[in-house]
């Protein structure tokens, strides 16, 4: 609480520092629960690069390699590929109707500690001429200029 014998001046400036300390806290806090939260975007080659450590969750985007795709039951493997490197990828569940090998894909997940990405969601292009921009980007930076 602001003292009594304060004068009218110092008191104001008590206020206003008190709020913008206050303000600065709940700023940190929000910041805070928010990085826990966001999932970013990285390509096979951030990934071989070393970029992700095991066990945080990431995006991982980019074309389903021809010939990678291994079923049993509801669990599939299959390797990510950015035109440079490739990621092996597991996941349970129902795969989206349009998945197939040369699409374009995004899987949300983490690594596990041998360097294979465990799926938790896989969201595949849904037309002809769409991919994510981020898996597109990727794509161009690894030299596949059209994105396919």
């Amino acid at each position: 609480m602001v003292p009594p014998t304060m004068r009218p001046k110092r008191r104001r400036l008590f206020l206003l520092v008190s709020a913008l300390a206050l303000l600065g806290g709940a700023a940190a806090l929000a910041l805070t629960a928010l990085d826990d939260t966001m999932r970013f975007f990285h390509s096979p080659s951030e990934v071989a690069a070393g970029a992700v450590p095991p066990g945080r969750e990431f995006r991982l985007g980019g074309l389903v390699e021809a010939g990678s795709l291994t079923r049993s039951g509801t669990s599939v493997s299959f390797r990510v590929v950015d035109g440079a490197h490739g990621v092996t990828v597991h996941y349970t569940g129902l795969l989206p109707d349009l998945f197939r090998e040369g699409q374009g894909i995004v899987a949300m997940g983490a690594l596990d500690g041998g360097r294979a990405f465990r799926a938790t969601q896989i969201l595949a292009k849904h037309d002809e001429t769409y991919m994510p921009p981020e898996a597109a980007e990727a794509l161009r930076r690894a030299g596949k200029a059209d994105g396919s």
